[in-house]
């Protein structure tokens, strides 16, 4: 099985010259999946017909075709 691609720190801290300081934290994977995840949360039909976990499921997938869609690739 292979790593996820978790796309690095959603918000990592720079210092001095550009430096990374500090990645620790949310994933831009758990970004872009939390941002998918309110999408689905405001839409009352979507929300209505998905489970807590479908709807978690998706926004996963969502996050990880959008990773992968910043590199030009596919998920």
């Amino acid at each position: 099985m292979s790593a996820i691609n978790d796309g690095g720190g959603a918000f990592p801290l720079f210092c001095g010259a550009g430096d990374l300081a500090n990645t620790s934290g949310m994933s831009l994977r758990d970004w872009f999946a939390g941002m998918a995840l309110q999408g689905y949360n405001s839409n009352s039909q979507a929300c209505a017909s998905l489970t807590h976990e479908q709807a978690a499921k998706n926004a996963y997938a969502d996050a990880d075709a959008m990773l992968a869609a910043r590199k030009g690739g596919q998920s």
